[in-house]
């Protein structure tokens, strides 16, 4: 329901922008290319979650981590699994309400591609491996730091804005807008995935979205693997 309410203001805000600008575009984007950014960003942050999710903090914090650790399952593919498990019922029970109520009150684009009935979902899955990743090593923080409330909170303001859930990226300057492309996988989140279902590029650009998905989904699996081996040593070395 929450996120319902706040697509009704998002939408409105971002179709004003287009109504404002030259020609009904917006950075590139119609207004039921908007429209539709909106409301399955909405139904999408459920699934890929990107906060609320402290277990392995809290795991590390009470000791319980230790019992992970003799699983014969490496700690980063158990958490892993799970997280794709939680997405795929929040698939069924957040992402469609949203979704569903849209398309009543607002015109929406609907994709014209048969590409796009495979690049979308398969960038989801990415964008929930990359999200799961970034906060893997947000909690992997308390292995050193035992107060996650900072290493937290720098996640909670960055990701959302930085990851394109209220506003599409190309709203902002080139310069800027390529930077976070290039140096961070926040964008793999939710820009990457809605731009592909709006078709706001040629297909060869889509694919090409998703490919740069799956080079960060590698990357960010990697320093999960990589920090949670230094984090066993650690514990080792502490005598845990």
């Amino acid at each position: 329901m929450t996120n319902t309410v706040f697509g009704f203001i998002k939408c409105y805000v971002l179709l004003a922008v287009a109504t404002g600008a030259g020609g009904g575009l917006a950075a590139g984007y119609d207004r039921p290319r908007l429209a539709t950014f909106v409301w399955v960003g909405q139904g999408l942050l459920a699934v890929v979650l990107l906060w609320g999710w402290t277990d392995l903090a809290d795991r590390i914090r009470t000791g319980d981590v230790a019992v992970d650790l003799l699983r014969p399952i490496h700690p980063v593919v158990g958490y892993l699994a799970t997280d794709l498990g939680r997405a795929g019922y929040a698939v069924f029970t957040r992402f469609l309400p949203p979704v569903l109520v849209g398309p009543l009150f607002f015109d929406v684009y609907l994709p014209t591609r048969w590409s796009t009935g495979i690049l979308f979902p398969l960038s989801v899955l990415l964008a929930v491996v990359i999200c799961f990743g970034c906060r893997y090593l947000v909690n992997a923080v308390v292995y050193w730091v035992h107060d996650i409330r900072g290493p937290l909170m720098l996640w909670t303001l960055g990701s959302g804005v930085l990851a394109g859930l209220y506003f599409p990226l190309r709203f902002l300057p080139d310069w800027l807008y390529l930077a976070l492309w290039t140096l961070t996988p926040l964008p793999s989140l939710f820009q990457a995935p809605l731009d592909v279902l709006v078709e706001r590029d040629p297909g060869p650009v889509q694919a090409g979205m998703v490919g740069g998905q799956a080079v960060w989904a590698v990357l960010v699996l990697a320093g999960c693997a990589v920090v949670q081996r230094r984090a066993e040593r650690r514990l080792v070395v502490q005598g845990g």
